[in-house]
C-alpha cells in the first residue's frame, strides 16, 4: 500500500502540488458579495443552507458557553489547561519587544510594538472538530494584547465551546464557510469586522481568505496538511504512527519518509499496513497513504535534506538532531525520536497553524507576532540632521523630489 521509491522516481512527491483555488474562488465570490451587501441577512441565509443553522441566533450565548465548560470532563479541562500554559509561554517568547538605541551620530532609532485591534479565528468543525485550534489561534492574540477576539465555527462541538470559555472568549459565532470569512472581513450588525483572520479550513474557506486578502489580513493560503520525516535509523513503529497521524487528517494529506535505509523503508511499510488494520480513521488514512504518501530512498542524508528543502514541508521530523543546521524551509521541526508531531499539534507550545503547499519557503507558523504591528520610531538631533543632509538632499533631487530636499534645508538655514 505504501510505495517505496528511489529518489529519481519520486519527482511527483518532491514537486510541490499546486493548490487549485480558481474554481473555488469563483464559487465563493457571490457569497462574499452577498454578505458585503446584506450583512447578517445573507450570513443567516448561507448558515442555514450550508451549516444547518437552526433559528436566527448567530452568536453563541454566554449561558451555552458556561454549560459547555461545565459539561466537559475534568480530564479534558486539565488537558486544555496544560496545553494553554505551554502555548502561552511560547507565544510570549515570540512576541517582538519595544526597543530604542541612541547612535553616536545623533540618531535615536527604535520600534514600538502595538497590537491589532481585533482578530477572527476560523475553527473547523466538520469531520474532526478542533478545540485545539481555539487555543492555537486565540492565545497568541491574547498574548499580543488584541482586545476583540472572535471565533467562528459552523457546528461548534461542546469541546470547542468549552475551550473558548476557558480562554474567556465570548465572541463565538455559529457560522462557517465563506460566509464566516466574509462576515469577519466586512463586519455585520452581529459579527465584528476584524483586522486579521486566521485558522485552517476547507478549500472554500481558503478561497474566501485568498479573495479577501488585502481587504483584511490573513495568515496564509493553506493546502492539504503534510509531514516529511527524515530518518536513517529509527523505530519503524514510531515512524509509521507519525505518518498515519498525518494521513488521518484528510484524504489529500501527505506523509513522506526520506531515508537511506531500504530495511527501514520495508519495515515502515509493513508497520503502516499493520497499524491501519486497527485504526478507526483508516477509511481516510488509507486514501492518503495510497495516493499521496511514500517512502523515498535517498542516496545520502544530504540528498534527503535537499529534497525536504525543496518541498518546504509544513511538518518536518528529524530523527538526527545534527541535520537541523541544514534545514532552510519548514513550518515546524520535531527533533529526535521522542518529539512526535502530535505533541506540537496539541500541547508542547509551538503553534499548529502552519504554512502548507510550500508557503514555508517564505514564512513560519502562526505566532503572537502575527497580531502586532512593529512601528518604527526615529529622532534626530540638530547635528544628526546636519550630518545626514547631504545624503538626503542628493537622493531626493536624484528622484526629482525637490520639496523633500527643501524640507531638510529649511531646518538648517539653507
Amino acid at each position: 500500500m505504501l510505495r517505496i521509491l528511489p529518489l529519481e522516481d519520486a519527482r511527483s512527491f518532491i514537486t510541490r502540488r499546486a493548490v487549485r483555488l480558481a474554481e473555488a474562488v469563483e464559487t465563493v465570490t457571490p457569497i462574499l458579495e452577498a454578505v458585503r451587501a446584506r450583512g447578517d441577512e445573507a450570513v443567516l441565509e448561507y448558515a442555514r443552507k450550508f451549516d444547518g443553522l437552526q433559528g436566527t441566533a448567530l452568536k453563541v450565548p454566554e449561558s451555552e458557553l458556561s454549560d459547555a465548560a461545565a459539561c466537559v470532563s475534568a480530564v479534558f479541562h486539565a488537558a486544555v489547561e496544560t496545553a494553554s500554559k505551554n502555548i502561552r509561554e511560547y507565544a510570549q517568547l515570540q512576541l517582538p519587544r519595544d526597543t530604542s538605541v541612541q547612535f553616536h551620530d545623533g540618531r535615536r532609532l527604535g520600534q514600538i510594538v502595538r497590537p491589532l485591534d481585533s482578530m477572527g479565528a476560523y475553527i473547523p468543525a466538520g469531520r474532526y472538530p478542533l478545540p485545539s485550534t481555539v487555543l492555537m489561534t486565540a492565545i497568541p492574540a491574547q498574548v499580543a494584547g488584541v482586545k476583540t477576539i472572535c471565533v467562528t465555527s459552523p457546528r461548534p462541538s461542546v469541546e470547542i465551546l468549552a475551550a473558548a470559555r476557558f480562554l474567556g472568549v465570548s465572541n463565538v459565532f455559529r457560522v462557517g464557510g465563506a460566509q464566516a470569512i466574509a462576515a469577519l472581513a466586512f463586519g455585520t450588525a452581529t459579527i465584528p469586522k476584524v483586522d486579521r483572520i486566521v485558522g485552517p479550513g476547507n478549500i472554500y474557506v481558503t478561497a474566501a481568505k485568498k479573495a479577501l486578502a488585502g481587504e483584511v489580513g490573513i495568515d496564509f493560503i493553506a493546502g492539504p496538511t503534510e509531514i516529511v520525516i527524515i530518518a536513517g535509523d529509527a523505530n519503524p513503529r514510531h515512524v509509521a504512527a507519525d505518518m498515519l497521524a498525518q494521513a488521518e487528517h484528510d484524504v489529500e494529506a501527505s506523509a513522506i519518509l526520506l531515508t537511506t535505509s531500504r530495511a527501514l523503508a520495508e519495515r515502515v511499510a509493513q508497520e503502516v499496513a499493520r497499524q491501519l488494520e486497527s485504526l478507526p480513521t483508516a477509511p481516510v488514512a488509507c486514501q492518503s497513504i495510497q495516493n499521496h504518501s511514500a517512502v523515498i530512498l535517498c542516496p545520502s542524508m544530504d540528498a534527503a535534506v535537499d529534497a525536504s528543502n525543496r518541498l518546504a514541508p509544513e511538518h518536518l521530523a528529524l530523527y538526527d538532531d545534527s541535520l537541523l543546521g541544514k534545514i532552510r524551509h519548514a513550518g515546524s521541526v520535531f527533533l529526535g525520536p521522542t518529539s512526535p508531531e502530535a505533541a506540537g499539534d496539541y500541547a508542547s507550545g509551538p503553534n499548529h497553524v502552519l504554512p502548507t503547499a510550500g508557503a514555508a519557503r517564505t514564512r513560519g507558523g502562526l505566532s503572537s507576532a502575527d497580531f502586532v504591528k512593529i512601528i518604527s520610531v526615529q529622532q534626530l538631533t540638530p547635528d544628526g540632521l546636519a550630518r545626514l543632509a547631504p545624503a538626503i538632499t542628493t537622493l531626493a533631487r536624484a528622484e526629482g523630489l525637490e520639496a523633500h530636499a527643501r524640507s531638510v534645508e529649511v531646518r538648517l538655514g539653507s
